[in-house]
């Protein structure tokens, strides 16, 4: 008598872990945006820079203090309302959770006086717990008194700021480079709800000096970009496991009664 075994075949089982993989891999989603404004404050080499707005210039800079043109800090806000949309879409509502989020920076060279030479040397990057500033309109050429400035940025940074890591730049006047940010408690927290995420970029050394696109440029390949990659939850991955082997079983139980 031929016995027919309900055990699934080793070759079964190897396709049926492979479809789990890759199901499990695929479910990683990303979003990316532009900022939703952004800025440039300066002390300038003489003082009066440090009341000036330059919310509507074409590039952003961080500059270590004590170089020739003067200090230089930026900030740049991202909404993020829209990449919790899209993961509530993709995941279900409240069943993800954020594994990387990534700053992308295109280098520029310097086409105003008021800017110091680029040069290499290492940023930081911190979250701001507040996103009230404003980015005016004020550029190089034309500035303005009306939004965020050197002398208004401290009014702005408070003790719940979170520190997102201090990274090189590398020199130069071209070229894009990531920056992965570390998912500190309350970025994490702000990311995930969809809010407005703040961040401002400043000197870590002595030397570094770095320019770099805006979201005001006029290419839009150049702007700076968040990158947010979601996973789902691990209930939600149980599910999908739990469907892959029920999927698995169904097929079984024909050849058995086939």
């Amino acid at each position: 008598m031929k016995t027919i075994s309900n055990t699934p075949s080793k070759t079964t089982v190897a396709v049926a872990t492979l479809a789990l993989f890759l199901a499990l891999t695929a479910q990683a989603a990303t979003f990316t945006l532009n900022p939703s404004a952004d800025a440039f404050v300066t002390t300038g080499p003489t003082a009066n820079f440090s009341g000036n707005n330059y919310g509507g210039a074409g590039a952003l800079s961080v500059t270590a203090p004590g170089l020739a043109s003067g200090e230089f800090q930026s900030v740049l806000r991202f909404d993020l309302s829209g990449a919790k949309t899209s993961f509530n879409s993709q995941f279900g509502a409240g069943q993800w959770s954020i594994q990387s989020i990534t700053l992308s920076l295109t280098a520029t060279a310097p086409n105003n006086a008021i800017f110091n030479s680029s040069a290499t040397g290492q940023f930081g990057i911190s979250w701001m717990q507040n996103d009230s500033w404003t980015e005016g309109a004020g550029t190089p050429a034309a500035p303005t008194t009306t939004g965020i400035t050197f002398s208004t940025l401290p009014s702005l940074i408070g003790a719940g700021d979170e520190a997102l890591g201090t990274f090189s730049f590398v020199g130069g006047t071209s070229g894009t480079a990531a920056y992965n940010l570390s998912l500190t408690s309350g970025f994490d927290a702000d990311a995930t709800a969809g809010n407005l995420v703040s961040f401002r970029l400043f000197a870590a050394d002595s030397a570094v000096s770095y320019l770099f696109d805006s979201r005001s440029f006029g290419t839009t390949g150049f702007r700076p970009l968040l990158t947010i990659v979601a996973v789902p939850e691990p209930g939600a991955l149980s599910l999908l496991a739990t469907g892959v082997a029920m999927l698995l079983g169904a097929k079984c139980r024909r050849r058995l009664h086939g």
